[in-house]
């Protein structure tokens, strides 16, 4: 047995260590203020420069190169330099789903709300 298929077969409260418990309550914070989750909502399936964001979510330049700042240590968005400029995307797949998948809920959510 393959040692990454062993720990996918624990629980999940016993799959991390105290560290990662912390690291995901983190990013769990991290995502829990409304501006930073529209900017990461932002990189979910393009690359975006910071006056491109902040133009499109009617913030401050600042503001967001100050939250992407903690999204890059949080390990939530990365960013790739082209030129004089700086994008930001999310390129883990696991960050890409969970983030696709909690949209679609509660968009799904949202649209039985509307059919009740």
């Amino acid at each position: 047995m393959q040692k990454g298929s062993a720990a996918k077969d624990k629980p999940a409260h016993l799959r991390l260590s105290e560290d990662q418990t912390t690291e995901l309550a983190d990013m769990f914070r991290l995502m829990s203020d409304p501006s930073r989750l529209r900017i990461i909502l932002a990189c979910l399936d393009t690359s975006t420069s910071v006056g491109d964001m902040a133009a499109a979510l009617g913030l401050s330049p600042s503001l967001v190169s100050h939250h992407l700042r903690l999204l890059r240590a949080g390990r939530l968005i990365q960013a790739e330099r082209r030129g004089n400029r700086v994008f930001y995307l999310i390129t883990d797949e696991h960050i890409r789903r969970v983030l696709s998948d909690m949209v679609d809920h509660v968009a799904e959510e949202s649209e039985g709300d509307l059919e009740a």
